[in-house]
């Protein structure tokens, strides 16, 4: 069986990268149609090497006889289209952060939590942060061998997660250091350039950012409302690719053996851990892959059951466009 299929928002970067997913992974796609705003109408995208989309203006379409439905536009144009597409029949796969904490529509990460799919009421799936699908995909084979009390992240955000905009002024910046040019900030509240700025989203009345707050909700939505999560949340001058320093506190004693071993065994984790120089994985070489690297496994002294990783993937693809293929994947199957 082959299915309609809808992008929205498919001239930005999720968009572009879930056009580019479907092809690879041969999607069962019998007509694809690439959505937009209006500003974006009649220009072209790849899906695949095998066809060119002319963008279609979101507004005007009518998702009838769409089966699914990737909406990656931001949250206020998920907000308004995703449930119209969705009473159209349609079954929405929404990568914004529109619908992440509403208790009736599930957040889903495949290789963790697939039997969240059954509660899904609305027609809306929502895909967690780019930043939680990495970080719950490494965890999840632990909580299974320790319950894990306690998480404590340092998170190092490349500017694609920001939009394609950023990703040229960080480019733009980078260009004018080099020939001593005066730097301004436009989209960032401080140059990106050779810098890291410790603040994404806007502040909180608890001093927390929206990215910190985002994280903690999601992830415990998904491993357990029992899960205490710290997050400070830091965008770097990397184009593509998203790291993260995490301390995990477990209820119980686990080994940095019993850790190494059940990473190995856990579907999408490549585990990449030797004590050496290059020993370790580096955003600059997740860019363009599936997997989820984790490194740097050690024992945390500082507390009773304690263990230190670093995990590194690509945000584009595993924390954004291919976990949502991935859902739409698994509901096939079922």
């Amino acid at each position: 069986m082959k299915y309609q299929v809808a992008v929205v928002g498919a001239t930005g970067n999720v968009g572009r990268e879930t056009l580019s997913i479907l092809a690879e992974r041969n999607f069962p796609v019998h007509k694809m149609v690439a959505l937009a705003s209006s500003r974006s109408q009649g220009r072209e995208v790849s899906f695949g090497e095998r066809e060119i989309l002319k963008v279609q203006d979101l507004e005007g379409f009518d998702f009838k006889g769409t089966d699914f439905a990737f909406f990656a536009p931001g949250s206020r144009i998920s907000a308004q289209y995703a449930p119209k597409a969705a009473q159209a029949g349609a079954m929405v796969i929404d990568k914004t952060s529109c619908f992440r904490l509403d208790p009736s529509v599930p957040l889903v990460v495949p290789e963790v939590n697939p039997e969240a799919l059954e509660k899904c009421k609305k027609n809306i799936i929502s895909n967690p942060n780019c930043v939680v699908v990495p970080l719950v995909v490494a965890l999840k084979p632990l909580d299974l061998l320790a319950p894990i009390k306690r998480v404590v992240i340092s998170t190092y955000q490349s500017v694609s997660g920001a939009g394609r905009r950023q990703m040229d002024e960080l480019y733009t910046q980078t260009r004018g250091t080099l020939v001593n040019d005066p730097i301004e900030p436009h989209l960032f509240s401080k140059p990106i350039a050779f810098n890291v700025i410790p603040h994404i989203g806007d502040f909180c009345a608890n001093g927390m950012t929206g990215e910190e707050e985002k994280i903690a909700l999601e992830t415990r939505k998904i491993l357990g409302s029992h899960l205490q999560v710290f997050a400070t949340c830091v965008r770097v001058p990397v184009f593509i690719g998203h790291s993260i320093s995490v301390t995990v506190e477990f209820e119980e004693e686990i080994t940095v053996e019993q850790a190494r071993a059940a990473l190995k065994k856990a579907p999408s984790v490549q585990v990449m851990d030797r004590r050496e120089d290059k020993g370790y994985v580096t955003p600059v070489e997740s860019a363009g892959e599936d997997k989820v690297y984790v490194s740097r496994i050690r024992k945390d002294p500082t507390v009773s059951h304690g263990l230190g990783l670093w995990i590194v993937a690509d945000n584009l693809r595993k924390g954004a466009a291919l976990n949502a293929v991935q859902i739409a994947e698994k509901l096939i199957a079922r």
